[in-house]
């Protein structure tokens, strides 16, 4: 045995993970080179031996709960994932001239693809299961929880930033009687969003969530804009809500969120899934907020993304025979390994999914809590 195969083996141990194991969430290697491959970067190399067919596991999520969930990637820091983090701390990655860059690469490959797997409310963040039987009731509850929570009611105004295919102002306006603008840099999400409101009080807006329109609305949400905002932009985010909110309105602010703070994302994740992205920390969010908000309510539900996730996935490998003529079999393997590495982060509690509501001057009396 090679002494990188050994450390490998040794290193996998920890987690219970072993090399052509019987164990679901074990690996099999095909390609004796992925050892010393996984040396030069792990993090970047790990998903790119896979996508390349170098190894597989029969339960890809398990092994990254397992993995993640034993701490393995403090183990397997290396010069490569260094010089990335150094990139991100000398330039603004998430600067407005590059904001584009995520839709361009993933949020605009094809609606085709998204329709099958997201299901009937389009929704591409994590879904709210503590009554759900099923993706659509998750996401139709979680869409209802931001409505209550910002206390929504008919002829208010909601600025939706980065309204994803529309589903927030969609259900908005046809359950409680609002109208709205959302904001958004993917020409197919837009456009699908305009087709899908047609006839609804709701319009879209194709730009950078720094290009939202002037005036004051009732109520503001962002829901899975921050995770592209990067640390350096944080507070001009925050600042752009509190001019756009009116002074007794509420802004809800829906996000994936890191336990540590960081200045980038995993470089696998940023290369071929969300460029210049990173998940935002309670320290990095909570300076942003300093002087601008009073923070009402906090709510973590991390552990409904790995069912969304999963959901997602069942959807995406039961659609692949109409996919594949178009996306291909690595396409499949890339997409298998994005879904499933990150429903076993989130299985791990290795990252949350946060919902904040925030106040301008704190609401007299108290918020109350809705769940």
């Amino acid at each position: 045995m090679s002494k990188q195969k050994e450390i490998i083996v040794n290193l996998l141990g920890k987690a219970n993970v072993a090399i052509n194991g019987q164990n679901p969430w074990d690996i099999e290697v095909h390609n004796q080179e992925f050892y010393s491959r996984l040396f030069k970067n792990p993090n970047l190399m790990l998903g790119e031996s896979y996508v390349d067919g170098w190894w597989d596991s029969r339960a890809l999520d398990q092994f990254f709960f397992k993995i993640m969930r034993a701490g393995l990637e403090h183990d397997v820091r290396n010069m490569s994932v260094l010089l990335h983090y150094i990139k991100a701390q000398i330039f603004n990655r998430q600067k407005k001239s590059r904001a584009v860059d995520v839709a361009q690469q993933h949020y605009d490959i094809g609606n085709n693809l998204y329709a099958p797997m997201l299901g009937r409310t389009m929704g591409y963040t994590c879904g709210y299961w503590k009554n759900a039987k099923n993706l659509d009731e998750a996401q139709d509850a979680k869409f209802d929880l931001v409505c209550r929570k910002i206390g929504l009611k008919p002829g208010m105004r909601v600025l939706d930033l980065g309204c994803g295919f529309g589903g927030f102002l969609k259900f908005a306006a046809e359950k409680y009687g609002v109208s709205g603008i959302g904001v958004n840099i993917s020409k197919e999400q837009v456009a699908f969003a305009k087709e899908s409101c047609r006839g609804l009080p709701v319009e879209f807006q194709l730009s950078d969530y720094r290009s939202a329109p002037k005036g004051q609305f009732d109520h503001i949400v962002s829901i899975g804009l921050a995770e592209h905002v990067g640390y350096k932009n944080y507070r001009t985010l925050l600042k752009l809500a509190s001019d756009r909110l009116k002074d007794g309105g509420l802004f809800l602010l829906h996000t994936i969120g890191n336990n540590i703070s960081v200045t980038a994302t995993d470089p696998w994740i940023d290369k071929y899934i969300f460029p210049n992205g990173m998940l935002p920390s309670i320290k990095q969010l909570g300076g942003a907020m300093e002087g601008l908000f009073v923070m009402e309510d906090w709510h973590n539900f991390g552990s409904d993304y790995d069912k969304t996730l999963m959901a997602w996935y069942r959807n995406f490998c039961d659609n692949w025979p109409t996919l594949q003529k178009q996306y291909g079999d690595r396409f499949y393997r890339l997409w298998s390994y994005y879904l499933l590495s990150c429903a076993g982060a989130f299985r791990a509690r290795h990252i949350q999914l946060w919902q904040l509501v925030l106040s301008k001057k704190g609401v007299l009396g108290g918020y109350q809590s809705v769940r």
